[in-house]
């Protein structure tokens, strides 16, 4: 495993395939989400997400984005329904995003790309830690909600304010109290299929589900996510920007829609 993997013209996603053969799989994320072929699945249950008890512990910048990290210790903020059979904790959500309001988003819905992505990752119990759970194709549940240029968004705005505290790789700042059901728009109608982890090791373990209806986010709110770093602090500045995935090839799957 190399020391250093980013999102730089060197280290970038194009080069990710050197040092992570699965890069290559067969069940790679992102993908583009072309409506017209995904299918409806009237299988599919409702998706449950339960935050309401959900305690969040800090805010990091991890050098490739910040993660709002949660107590996975016990059943506090689960995730079940869906696509999912058993009960998947909430460990951390994190965001993808771009130089411009244009682009960040990683995956794409007939091509076309939001501002931002956040994503919401949950492990599967039944494996007892997020570690073990990698290791199986149906470990982590992570779902995806666009984010859409429009009003400000009063649920992000105590995670935009924390960012001036961990404005560089490795800073980390207390973050109690915060209620992740405030980043979910209203309706939960979604796509789902199998991929893989959007950063390296890129394990494919991930059921996805990507949430048809997006939440807005202000160009100012977003402007204050590119104001993050990539470096530590001393080393020459790299701003925190797109970093995102392109869309990766959907080989044999499928994607299935809970909505008609």
């Amino acid at each position: 495993m190399p020391h250093h993997w980013g999102y730089g013209p060197h280290n970038g996603p194009a080069h990710w395939h050197k040092d992570f053969p699965v890069a290559n799989g067969e069940r790679q994320s992102p993908i583009d989400i072309d409506t017209k072929a995904a299918v409806y699945d009237a299988a599919l249950k409702p998706l449950h997400p339960h935050y309401e008890q959900a305690i969040s512990r800090r805010i990091v910048n991890n050098g490739h984005s910040f993660n709002v990290e949660f107590d996975d210790s016990q059943d506090k903020a689960v995730l079940e329904g869906g696509p999912l059979t058993g009960t998947y904790r909430l460990t951390q959500f994190h965001f993808h995003w771009g130089s411009s309001d244009a682009q960040g988003s990683e995956h794409t819905v007939d091509k076309k790309k939001y501002a931002a992505e956040l994503h919401f990752v949950h492990w599967n119990t039944k494996y007892g830690d997020f570690g073990k759970a990698v290791k199986h194709p149906d470990g982590l549940a992570v779902v995806g909600v666009f984010l859409e240029i429009g009003a400000a968004n009063p649920g992000l705005q105590k995670v935009v304010d924390a960012l001036a505290y961990i404005k560089t790789k490795g800073k980390s700042v207390d973050f109690p109290n915060f209620n992740p059901r405030g980043l979910l728009p209203q309706s939960l109608d979604y796509w789902t299929y199998p991929g893989s982890l959007t950063t390296p090791p890129l394990l494919e373990c991930v059921t996805w589900v990507v949430l048809k209806e997006p939440i807005n986010v202000s160009s100012e709110q977003m402007s204050k996510f590119r104001t993050l770093n990539f470096n530590v602090e001393g080393e020459p500045e790299e701003r925190m920007v797109d970093n995102w995935r392109p869309t990766q090839p959907l080989k044999d799957r499928q994607v299935k829609a809970s909505f008609k």
